[in-house]
């Protein structure tokens, strides 16, 4: 129990800090929030979304969850995306999954974990939809390190058919989905080259993103 007080002492130094920089700062965002960026990625706590990208609170608005799924039927994700699209008109959409993942680790073996196989059932999809490609790589390491990749793409694609952006491009609304993926082992970012801004680049930026192999 001693660390719980140390979180909050740790946070009395934060604020301080901060107030010491720019003593404007809490009141600035107690007036609302305007982030360009809706980031979805892995609960995974060596991923923390903001640090990553060298921004601040308020610079990015952020849904996690086990292996950066996105499906039609998760009303939590689904309710994220419409907030971010419709009322704060984010710019981008970036899916971002990480090498070393967890959840597509699990999702890859054939033993039962519990509760969270129902999740990583939509992983396993992934898995068996590029079963071609991925049984072509010998190496186990590589092997695991595509279907985080491809994860993070149909993740990407499933995203851009969603009802809220759908309508978002029916309306003109500016907007591109990306897809990132992301090395614990070094901090770096990698784009898959899954960048859409409208319905007619669905279709090429998902086969580029497929057809790539692993730099």
């Amino acid at each position: 129990m001693r660390l719980l007080p140390q979180l909050i002492e740790n946070n009395r130094k934060w604020v301080s800090n901060v107030n010491n920089a720019d003593p404007e700062f809490f009141d600035r965002l107690s007036r609302g929030q305007s982030p360009e960026l809706l980031w979805i990625g892995c609960a995974d706590s060596r991923v923390p979304a903001n640090q990553i990208l060298g921004l601040l609170p308020g610079d990015v608005f952020v849904h996690r969850n086990i292996a950066n799924v996105v499906v039609h039927s998760d009303f939590n994700c689904q309710s994220v995306i419409e907030y971010a699209v419709s009322v704060l008109k984010v710019k981008h959409i970036i899916v971002c999954g990480h090498y070393s993942c967890g959840g597509v680790k699990a999702a890859s073996e054939n033993h039962h974990v519990g509760l969270i196989d129902n999740w990583l059932r939509h992983i396993r999809d992934v898995r068996q939809k590029h079963e071609t490609v991925l049984d072509a790589i010998e190496d186990e390491g590589e092997k695991f390190d595509r279907l985080c990749e491809l994860n993070v793409v149909e993740q990407a694609y499933n995203v851009c058919h969603s009802t809220v952006v759908q309508k978002a491009w029916q309306r003109n609304q500016e907007l591109a989905v990306h897809g990132w993926i992301y090395s614990i082992g070094d901090g770096l970012l990698k784009d898959l080259n899954v960048t859409i801004s409208k319905p007619t680049e669905i279709a090429a930026a998902y086969r580029v993103a497929i057809d790539q192999q692993i730099a």
